[in-house]
């Protein structure tokens, strides 16, 4: 305190009176101890303080056959219980926002999936390195993200695409590619986490069949941020509780290349501590993948509501950035 008062200029001490100013000292110093009271510390040397939300649990998926879960998009999810939440991020890695996520993700001992655009993977090598050595899972998510979607492409191209996206993303996160052989001896790669997701949850029969042949699991999602749009981090932590509340759990999407979404992430983990959340961690495994929940009855594919409103246009449009001024700024559905 004698060190604060001393840095203090007498013309301060003059103007509000020696014990006002004292006073208003006092304060600060008492502010400054809550925030970092309130704050969680950092963890150290892999031991979690008591007062973070954690890991609850590690799930392992084998993806032998493949699979495809997330009920906005598919009649199956993952068999969470109550109040059990997986995180994942879609889009990146991004520099101005990938390592404020991953400080946030590591200061209250949490983990995610990232599902990586391979040119970005491909441009930001430290991060995707980053991300494994902090023990985070890594996906996969094309090389390119097409604005037309790989449902508009011809089956060979969105199929070079995915692969492209897999060596990109293998590269980048452990400095070689495995290669295997398909059934016409056809080299192709042979991603060590068989973990994808669909631009715009954009799919089609042949491509799906095509990567569960290869035992890739396909990843939608059971709710999502819409962090697309733009808002901010207060709205979009609201309307991810509001409709984390009315679901009880699931997978989560998130975009880790947006500002908002890099924002409201540590306020995110602490609500979700407040609440009883707990998070659980995706990691592949060998074999079949666990027993999956079944959508209510009733089910309907939400994302194909929505893709049937976009596709034309999609076929219109030929470049994203066009995409972007037409459709995201004005339509509360998933961000291609």
């Amino acid at each position: 305190m004698t060190r604060i008062r001393q840095s203090l200029t007498p013309k301060i001490f003059a103007a509000l009176g020696g014990r006002r100013a004292f006073a208003l000292v006092i304060a600060c110093c008492a502010c400054l101890a809550h925030a970092q009271a309130t704050e969680a510390p950092k963890p150290v040397a892999g031991v979690c303080p008591a007062n973070v939300l954690g890991t609850s649990r590690t799930l392992t998926l084998g993806t032998q056959g493949g699979f495809a879960i997330g009920l906005k998009t598919y009649p199956h999810s993952l068999d969470l219980a109550d109040h059990e939440v997986v995180l994942t991020f879609d889009d990146g890695p991004s520099p101005s926002t990938t390592p404020k996520l991953l400080d946030a993700l590591a200061r209250q001992c949490v983990h995610a999936t990232f599902f990586l655009i391979g040119r970005n993977a491909a441009a930001y090598p430290a991060l995707v390195k980053r991300e494994i050595a902090q023990g985070e899972t890594v996906g996969h998510h094309t090389f390119s993200h097409p604005g037309e979607t790989l449902r508009l492409m011809s089956n060979e191209a969105a199929r070079a695409d995915i692969d492209k996206g897999f060596a990109a993303d293998d590269e980048a996160a452990y400095g070689k590619v495995d290669y295997t052989r398909d059934s016409t001896g056809k080299s192709e790669p042979r991603p060590r986490v068989g973990f994808f997701r669909f631009p715009g949850f954009a799919d089609t029969p042949q491509l799906d069949a095509w990567l569960r042949s290869r035992n890739i699991g396909i990843f939608g999602v059971d709710l999502w941020a819409s962090d697309w749009l733009e808002l901010t981090s207060s709205a979009e932590l609201d309307m991810i509780m509001t409709r984390l509340d009315k679901e009880g759990r699931g997978v989560l999407l998130l975009h880790d290349s947006r500002r908002s979404t890099a924002l409201m992430l540590p306020r995110l983990l602490i609500e979700l501590r407040m609440h009883g959340y707990r998070v659980v961690h995706l990691v592949p495994g060998a074999g079949p993948p666990p027993k999956l929940r079944a959508a209510p009855q009733g089910w309907t594919s939400e994302t194909e509501a929505i893709l049937a409103k976009m596709t034309p246009l999609l076929k219109k449009e030929a470049g994203r950035s066009a995409l972007k001024t037409k459709t995201r700024s004005d339509m509360s559905e998933p961000g291609l």
